[in-house]
């Protein structure tokens, strides 16, 4: 097997328990050349994927971010990067949803760029500032539209966080009025990560190593656990599951690891890579 890079994505497939890069992970990803490319791909922002890079002294690979939406290559310092792509969701499909989540308990947050925008602190806040050690802006929906009106931006993620029930809802509607125009993945029964239709992660990993790398997709390994893997790990070279990964996940897979509890992703370097 001849792989020149490995992409990989980062809940619930290479974070263990407490949310952090294990030292068996660790240990093995430095254990590769420095110039053999480490990306990760999340729909997580940018200051909440560089601080893992940084644990794994991986400060000048790539980064796929929001599901393929903003994808950048650092050269080292954290202001000093390439912008390869963005592709953003649209201000009024941004403020559709906003529109459709009025009057119920669902907390929306909007992110651009490295930028997270949250209407108030709360339960769902605090539990993503837990989660990616990045804290949001605080402001009301409608003054992020009016900034971003101003600037013709949109949103590379919209997140919509809340109860079961309502976001099951929510998620319904957004299929049936938006399905040609976004991506909506239920990462947990409470929560929907909306990106563009244009994107994903296979799409930005295919885009990237032709502007950055002489690396063909078949000569990478990714691993994934998510509805937002599958078409990245069935359009490599090597796709690898995780064990806890969803059944459909799997069954695209070339080859399933161990969990992300149990050092999956180290498994998988160790055995064809060191």
């Amino acid at each position: 097997m001849n792989i020149k890079a490995i992409c990989t994505d980062i809940d619930g497939t290479l974070l263990n328990k407490n949310r952090e890069i294990s030292e068996r992970t660790i240990k093995a990803i430095k254990q590769l050349p420095d110039d053999f490319p480490v990306i990760l791909a999340s729909s997580r922002m940018p200051s909440a994927m560089r601080h893992l890079q940084a644990t794994m002294d991986r400060l000048k690979n790539p980064m796929i971010c929001y599901n393929g939406g903003y994808v950048i290559h650092f050269n080292g310092t954290k202001d000093d990067f390439e912008l390869l792509d963005t592709v953003k969701i649209p201000l009024d499909i941004c403020h559709h949803i906003a529109d459709l989540s009025a009057g119920t308990d669902i907390h929306v947050s909007v992110y651009h760029e490295d930028e997270w925008y949250a209407p108030q602190e709360d339960f769902w806040t605090d539990r993503e500032i837990t989660s990616t050690k990045v804290k949001p802006l605080i402001r009301p929906w409608q003054e992020v539209h009016d900034d971003w009106n101003s600037r013709k931006a949109g949103a590379h993620k919209v997140m919509c966080m809340g109860p079961a029930e309502q976001i099951d809802h929510i998620f319904r509607v957004l299929e049936l009025e938006k399905n040609e125009d976004l991506h909506l993945y239920r990462s947990k029964d409470t929560y929907i990560e909306i990106a563009p239709k244009a994107i994903s992660k296979a799409s930005a990993l295919a885009l990237l190593l032709n502007q950055k790398y002489s690396i063909k997709m078949s000569e990478v390994m990714a691993f994934g656990d998510n509805y937002n893997d599958i078409e990245m790990l069935d359009a490599v070279g090597h796709g690898v599951a995780v064990a806890n990964a969803r059944e459909e996940v799997k069954s695209v897979a070339n080859e399933i690891t161990a969990k992300n509890t149990e050092d999956g992703v180290a498994l998988m370097i160790e055995k064809y890579l060191l």
